[in-house]
């Protein structure tokens, strides 16, 4: 199973598709009516959808698996009493599959059958989204309920964040105990650290400071830099993410500290936390579809 896309529905899409190309790194895909599709390097047909809405939300996050980890999905959604629907894709790629909604509201989609492309050249490209993090009431319960239903495993937990992969990669999304559901953040895989680099020097040609980074993270070990985006939310270039083994020991919160005034390896950068914070908050959970049986 892999994480290929977010969808995010905003006011302005036109304007969140300029920024992410024109000075974020990302190509355009395709336009469809009032749809922005954003691709990276890699063969997925895009990574960020940005559909015209006079509300911002997340209308899902999109995972691409095989036909075998569907079918098993559907029944220990359906076992679970989960709200959940078959879903045909009509954004770029096609596919179909369900669209589950987790307890706290989280929308995911899992697709079969969805068409890849040719890679594209590009130094400075994302080559793919390395995880999506949401924040949640209660991170220790939604880690349980992803790894009990969806077959996903806890990596690692710390004071801030349930971590969990469902594939050899350290996490492709993560849980943060911030005591309410939404979006945190979007990660883009880098193609490496110079990569990273270059593009915290593009954004500051632009005004943009980081709002947290450069700096390497304790779980997964992946090199990172947070941006608020100019539209809403907080956006990662990252690189590097640990590759795990199936027996792979989940770290506790005590095995995740730090010297005081450091909150990474390198310990070389400020954090906005009341910045995050208020951008975190931004992008809610909408579900727009009614439960239908698998």
């Amino acid at each position: 199973m892999k994480l290929r896309s977010i969808e995010l529905a905003l006011p302005d899409p036109a304007a969140a598709a300029t920024f992410m190309t024109e000075i974020w790194g990302m190509a355009d895909a395709e336009t469809k009516g009032d749809t922005h599709y954003l691709r990276g390097s890699g063969p997925f047909p895009y990574l960020v959808a940005f559909e015209k809405s006079d509300d911002e939300f997340v209308r899902s996050t999109t995972f691409v698996c095989t036909a075998g980890e569907l079918e098993a999905l559907k029944a220990r959604i359906a076992a679970a009493g989960w709200m959940a629907s078959p879903t045909v894709s009509e954004d770029l790629g096609g596919g179909h599959g369900l669209l589950v909604e987790l307890p706290e509201g989280t929308i995911l989609r899992f697709l079969v059958d969805a068409a890849e492309v040719e890679p594209v050249t590009g130094r400075d490209l994302p080559v793919k989204l390395t995880h999506v993090v949401f924040n949640a009431a209660d991170a220790e319960a939604c880690g349980h309920a992803v790894e009990d239903i969806l077959g996903f495993r806890v990596s690692d937990r710390t004071k801030g964040m349930v971590f969990v992969r469902c594939n050899d990669s350290h996490h492709s999304t993560a849980f943060a105990r911030a005591g309410f559901a939404s979006l945190n953040h979007v990660a883009f895989e880098m193609e490496d650290m110079d990569a990273v680099m270059r593009g915290i020097g593009r954004l500051r040609d632009h005004a943009l400071v980081p709002a947290w980074g450069p700096g390497r993270h304790g779980p997964g070990a992946n090199v990172y830099a947070y941006f608020i985006a100019p539209f809403g939310p907080v956006i990662e270039f990252s690189t590097a993410v640990e590759k795990v083994p199936e027996d792979y020991k989940a770290g506790a919160p005590e095995d995740w500290t730090w010297p005081p005034n450091r909150i990474d390896q390198w310990g070389i950068s400020d954090k906005d936390f009341d910045g995050l914070r208020r951008a975190e908050e931004r992008f809610r959970f909408r579900r727009d579809w009614e439960a239908a049986p698998l």
